[in-house]
């Protein structure tokens, strides 16, 4: 028998992904710049000294102008089914890495849980009580879930079109604590 849950997850989060890339490059760089606008001035941001991001892929949100602020950076890499996080500095290369997202090198320092204050979460789609669609690969479930992980200040990353009223969750999805689209943050406990 077929999860219908499951089901549901696969044609959700392929409609929001061929929508997401319909948008034209004039459209997402204006929306990913107002994303990073209004966490720039956010609380959660500001009061943050070491924050993991993404390097956008697929036309997800793009937090670039973010990099130029005064924050420890740090960026994943894809290690087996493991998310490990690179400390990271604007302009320092990327390398193409596991699905062909941009990544840290593997020799660079590794950013440790103790010392990350907020992590901006990507997201194909969040719902308004914060839980998250991704990829189906799981690494950020995975992440959120580890003992030294699931303390951290989480912000999903998603265009407006995405952020739904709500969304089919299973028993390892974990609520973050907030979401931010082009039309704001919201906070989400």
């Amino acid at each position: 028998m077929v999860n219908n849950r499951l089901l549901d997850k696969v044609q959700l989060r392929s409609k929001l992904l061929k929508t997401r890339r319909a948008m034209s490059v004039e459209e997402w760089r204006g929306k990913s710049d107002r994303i990073a606008s209004h966490l720039q001035s956010s609380p959660p941001f500001t009061q943050a000294k070491t924050i993991l991001a993404y390097s956008s892929f697929r036309q997800e949100p793009d937090l670039s102008l973010l990099f130029a602020e005064s924050k420890q950076w740090g960026l994943p890499r894809v290690a087996g089914k493991s998310l490990v996080w690179h400390r990271w500095k604007a302009g320092e290369p990327l390398l193409t890495g596991a699905y062909g997202i941009f990544e840290p090198d593997a020799n660079s320092p590794i950013l440790e849980a103790q010392e990350v204050d907020l992590i901006l979460v990507p997201a194909v789609a969040c719902d308004r009580s914060g839980y998250r669609l991704g990829y189906g690969g799981g690494f950020y479930d995975r992440l959120l879930t580890a003992p030294e992980w699931s303390s951290k200040f989480t912000i999903g990353i998603a265009f407006d079109f995405a952020c739904l009223p709500e969304l089919p969750i299973d028993e390892w999805d974990r609520r973050l604590n907030g979401v931010c689209t082009e039309t704001g943050l919201i906070m989400t406990q």
